[in-house]
């Protein structure tokens, strides 16, 4: 637990000349997660907020809605052969009542660090259907100023990104421009995911009136994630994918692109940016 960053000896060349440091990394290590005891997913994560990553991911496949949903969230011990606890796999034990999906090979998922959720038999598969589908009719108002300023601001509070320049970030912002958490991960997913979770474990969902601003690129993943948390607003400060404006034009939420200083495009939902 707590193994965000590594260090690791370097060869750095400046100027022509070499000379050997040690250089810190950011740590990446497979999470398996498991429902009821049975192996579900696997992701290539950061350690850290592991718990709200495991119950993120499980609201963004629509398992989970109401907090009420998980009796507990343990690690497993035993996970090696001599029985030692790596605090790399999770279980997410489900309350008496709550319905639990089919878990069969072709149901599993495994994700990775780079691509988000992958290993889906259609695009039907994944357009799971949100415990919270009230985004359209969200009334929130976000001035393109203040939107334009949080990047800045999600940037200042990159405290691991500082030392290794090799994070993805998200953030929750209200619609004034308050940073409400920020999460940061080698997977822009698993980010997604931390956010999400912890909103959960504090009974926070469906995170209406709030922004979501992740530090790459806006992939369909995200913009599902967002949709199953309730979120109206997703702003990424690169492109995002022809599918995930297809889905937040579904949806009803509005997606922003390409949020550079006052500059952005906004692809879905423009009537909530106001000038």
């Amino acid at each position: 637990m707590g193994r965000v960053t590594e260090r690791r000896r370097v060869v750095r060349i400046r100027n022509g000349g070499a000379g050997v440091r040690p250089d810190t990394l950011v740590a990446e290590e497979p999470l398996e997660i498991r429902l009821n005891g049975k192996p579900l997913a696997i992701t290539m994560r950061t350690p850290g907020d592991d718990f709200a990553l495991a119950v993120g991911f499980l609201v963004s496949e629509g398992v989970l809605g109401a907090a009420s949903d998980v009796q507990a969230v343990t690690y497993c011990e035993g996970a090696t052969a001599d029985g030692s606890n790596t605090y790399n796999v999770v279980n997410v034990q489900l309350a008496a009542g709550v319905p639990v999906p089919d878990i069969t090979p072709e149901r599993n998922v495994y994700t990775t660090s780079s691509c988000g959720l992958c290993g889906k038999a259609s695009l039907d598969a994944v357009r799971t259907a949100t415990r919270f589908p009230g985004i359209a009719s969200d009334p929130v108002r976000v001035p393109a100023e203040v939107l334009s300023a949080m990047p800045d601001r999600l940037r200042a509070a990159q405290k691991v990104f500082d030392r290794t320049g090799g994070l993805h970030a998200a953030g929750l912002f209200t619609a004034q421009g308050e940073l409400l958490d920020l999460r940061e991960d080698v997977g822009r997913h698993n980010a997604v995911d931390k956010i999400v979770g912890r909103a959960y474990q504090s009974g926070r969902l469906p995170l209406t009136g709030a922004v979501l601003l992740v530090s790459g690129r806006a992939s369909f993943e995200l913009v599902q994630k967002a949709v199953m948390a309730g979120i109206p607003v997703l702003a990424a400060v690169s492109a995002p994918s022809s599918l995930a404006v297809d889905l937040a034009l579904e949806s009803g939420m509005t997606l922003v692109g390409f949020l550079r200083g006052p500059d952005m495009n906004i692809y879905a939902g423009e009537e909530r940016i106001t000038l």
